[in-house]
């Protein structure tokens, strides 16, 4: 079974859940053997990339130039004559007859919460994706649902829910009350990822107004103006930068923190829930999209999007007991995914469409 894999991704962004997604699994193909060949583009800064070690032997490489319009085109493998797999990391397709086109969709942000020609852009390419691929993976039964709802004259048979995983690298540290935290062990909240209006950042900050809590933002650089709405708000002794940190330090962040919060309005999966629960971090999310299908029994979850819901989620940390309990339902919960168990599905979802397209073109 020949397998080529398209990094479009690595070129797109400096790191981002897909990029982690992607890297797991080209991280288990390149360990397993399989024959893989992997399409990328020069100069890539991406943190997952810098990662892999890949033999030169296996790469295809293209220049950047005009990848602006490239990433939306469709690869030609040339010179391929029999059946492979194709799986492209964002919504492309290979246009050699012999290609079997598989597409991972992550969710619908862009239809919920974007408008004008990049949203028009976006979706044209991903429903061309969706409806030219032989399969369709989903990383949650909630982005299935969505699929169906934008798409449906989509055949369902065609989609497969695979769950993402979460690295070993999260788990509950001993002494991390000695760790060079920014702030003192169990003070402070923590938020991890992007800050788009849909993740409720200012909810966040805009709650914290008249508490005496402090907050640690881990992710891209921090705006003028989010710096300006920060300082107006809590003032710059209770909010700490730590901008993008490796899996070790986000790790010892949630060990110390007293709760990740977390109050996406939507999202495709959610893997910052499953790494603070892996680590031994409660969490505090929003009761929509994916999320309750992902962090599992919890008292934490919000069913408004109002401060005074937020402020009344964390006072339930107040009581150690409840929080020791909501530590060690996550614990258990966590257990229900990993890298290798989605490896494994998409590896026997390959082969499935490899020996299925053999047993048509007898």
């Amino acid at each position: 079974m020949k397998i080529w894999i398209d990094n479009i991704i690595f070129s797109l962004q400096k790191t981002g859940g897909i990029s982690v997604v992607w890297y797991e699994i080209i991280k288990r193909l390149l360990y397993s053997g399989v024959k893989v060949t992997i399409i990328e583009y020069s100069c890539v800064n991406n943190m997952q990339r810098m990662q892999l070690v890949v033999s030169p032997n296996s790469i295809i490489k293209y220049p950047r130039f005009m990848l602006r319009y490239k990433r939306y085109l469709p690869v030609s493998c040339k010179n391929v004559s029999e059946s492979f797999i194709f799986h492209s990391s964002y919504f492309r397709i290979s246009s050699n007859p012999n290609a079997i086109n598989i597409t991972t969709v992550h969710d619908f942000t862009y239809e919920y919460f974007y408008h004008g020609l990049h949203k028009w852009i976006h979706c044209w390419q991903k429903y061309y994706a969706i409806r030219k691929s032989k399969y369709v993976v989903c990383i949650s039964e909630n982005t299935k649902k969505d699929l169906l709802k934008f798409l449906p004259d989509v055949d369902e048979k065609k989609i497969h829910v695979i769950y993402n995983g979460v690295s070993d690298d999260y788990h509950p540290l001993e002494n991390v009350a000695s760790a060079n935290l920014p702030y003192s062990y169990r003070s402070y909240l923590l938020f991890v990822g992007e800050r788009k209006a849909y993740k409720n950042f200012k909810l966040v900050i805009e709650s914290m107004c008249d508490k005496d809590w402090r907050i640690i933002i881990v992710g891209s650089a921090l705006t003028q103006e989010e710096k300006t709405f920060l300082d107006s708000n809590i003032g710059n002794q209770r909010y700490y930068y730590a901008g993008r940190v490796s899996n070790k330090q986000l790790n010892i962040l949630y060990n110390g923190a007293k709760a990740l919060v977390y109050p996406s309005s939507y999202e495709g999966f959610g893997i910052p829930v499953l790494e603070a629960q892996k680590a031994g971090c409660p969490v505090i999310a929003y009761n929509a999209s994916s999320i309750p299908e992902i962090i599992g029994d919890t008292p934490l979850l919000m069913n408004t999007l109002d401060k005074v819901e937020l402020c009344s989620k964390l006072e339930l940390l107040s009581d150690e007991s409840l929080c020791s309990e909501v530590i060690r339902k996550g614990l258990e919960n966590v257990k229900r995914f990993s890298w290798d168990k989605m490896y494994e599905q998409l590896m026997s979802l390959y082969e499935e469409a490899y020996n299925g397209n053999k047993k048509n073109t007898k």
